[in-house]
């Protein structure tokens, strides 16, 4: 498959770049080029921004109100299901995926995203009026401009659609920055953004690596950033937007803690493994990747994790089989084998997995990963590896367990199994987290979703993910005499 693209989309339609900079595009299943992106500049950039600026002024999208909205949020949802294969089979061949699981997320899970925020859009009071007998006073909720988001290739639907959005149902524009090596799928968004009806400028698109990205965050057209990403890079974000005094909302890295209790049921836990601590072949940032087993059973969950990560069907993404994709790239791949090497360096057990799956001579693949003996002060148990390794951490007794889950620089996600949901409830709130689950992990739509610590700032999904795109004016009335 020959995928190349030469432009960017600004003003509902494909824009020249002003220079000649690509990306390379790389298929993870089997190693080859596939094609290559433009690699924006500044001015690129500029220009998108100019056009949103220029569109959120624009009566055209000013003026709608939120049940309009609401009725294009929904076209869009339409027009990228008739997209549907096309965009699986895109994204499944940029980043990896199993193409079973992009239907579910990227492509079923984004429309039923903009579906929801599209009902939420509905439900909103543009002004009220807050009256006393001294004083009365209406308060307005208006767009915060012109936001920036910046997307990861793990999610790039998905999570571009927990942002655009809330974006678009308040009544932002948007400049979109794929992560380069996800950069054509952004194009299809674009595509349906235009055919459900937007204005021209509501939604514009600039591939690019990291320069591009800079430079959308720095832009002082840019009123708000939304990004999902690492901590390095989420850091370094807040440092620019703080000097701006524009807000960020940022997710970004995990290492989650699945707590296995005493009395949960090993067989159960051991067939959700690979969904709940390594989905994606660990390429997910809430991933529960640090196992926590009582040590009196330790031997048996270390059994259930293993017996669990042997069922990954490991193949190219396109094949309905898989369920176990390659790594995104090559040089994640060597991340991950150094991990794997450090780990054994450090002491601990390495009980499965570790090495290239024989028969894939292509792709770039690693064999799930589980090591045992491991002390939570390891830097396998400590630093976000984003791969299929998982480590099984033993302790004595729930306030031990909920102290090592805590005992991380994040704090995303996390999941409790056990036979007594009000026991799990009582861990589950004792865990410094953003999310967490009770014999399941599985972020929803109508609950609030980020991280705590070095997992991020602000919050997605849920009513309360409008309000970052939201600013509040006061407007006071002199009191009646």
């Amino acid at each position: 498959m020959e995928l190349s693209r030469d432009t960017h989309w600004i003003d509902n339609a494909p824009a020249r770049p002003s220079g000649s900079g690509t990306v390379t595009l790389t298929n993870p299943s089997t190693g080859q080029v596939i094609g290559t992106a433009v690699d924006g500049s500044a001015t690129d950039v500029d220009a998108a921004v100019r056009s949103a600026n220029r569109a959120l002024r624009d009566p055209a999208w000013r003026d709608l109100g939120p049940a309009e909205r609401a009725a294009l949020l929904r076209g869009l949802a339409d027009a990228l299901d008739r997209r549907g294969a096309e965009l699986a089979e895109l994204v499944s061949t940029q980043n990896g995926m199993p193409i079973k699981m992009v239907r579910w997320g990227n492509v079923g899970g984004s429309s039923a995203s903009y579906r929801y925020f599209a009902d939420l859009a509905e439900q909103q009071i543009v002004e009220d009026e807050r009256a006393t007998p001294y004083s009365r006073t209406r308060v307005r909720r208006e767009p915060v401009g012109t936001v920036g988001i910046i997307a990861p290739w793990n999610g790039p639907q998905i999570l571009v659609a927990w942002k655009l959005g809330p974006a678009l149902a308040v009544g932002c524009t948007a400049v979109i920055k794929p992560a380069e090596e996800t950069s054509l799928d952004a194009f299809v968004l674009a595509e349906a953004v235009a055919e459900a009806g937007f204005p021209p400028g509501v939604v514009n698109v600039v591939t690019g690596g990291r320069d591009t990205g800079a430079a959308l965050v720095a832009h002082r057209g840019v009123h708000k950033v939304a990004f999902t990403g690492s901590t390095a890079a989420g850091r370094a974000i807040a440092e620019v937007c703080g000097s701006q005094l524009k807000p960020a909302t940022l997710e970004l890295g995990g290492k989650s803690a699945a707590i296995v209790l005493d009395d949960a049921d090993l067989d159960a836990f051991g067939k959700a493994v690979t969904r709940i601590c390594a989905p994606n072949s660990g390429q997910v940032c809430y991933s529960c990747t640090r196992v926590l087993a009582p040590r009196g059973s330790y031997d048996a969950v270390v059994d259930a994790v293993v017996a669990g990560m042997r069922t990954a069907r490991l193949g190219d993404a396109l094949f309905e089989t898989t369920n176990f994709g390659p790594l995104v790239s090559a040089r994640q791949r060597t991340r991950v084998e150094d991990y794997v090497d450090l780990g054994s360096s450090e002491g601990a057990d390495l009980v499965l997995g570790g090495s290239r799956p024989a028969g894939l001579d292509r792709g770039f693949f690693v064999m799930p990963t589980v090591f045992r003996g491991v002390d939570n002060s390891m830097r396998i148990a400590r630093e976000e590896i984003f791969g299929p390794v998982l480590v099984v951490i033993a302790y004595d007794g729930d306030d031990e367990a909920v102290a090592i889950a805590n005992d991380s620089d994040y704090g995303l996600g996390g999941s409790v199994f056990t036979a007594d949901p009000e026991r799990g409830l009582g861990i589950a709130r004792r865990v410094e987290t953003g999310s967490i689950g009770i014999n399941t992990y599985e972020p929803t739509l109508d609950a609030p979703f980020g991280g705590v610590k070095g997992s991020g700032l602000g919050r997605e999904l849920g009513p309360e993910g409008l309000e970052a795109y939201v600013e509040y004016k006061s407007i006071y009335n002199a009191p009646a005499m």
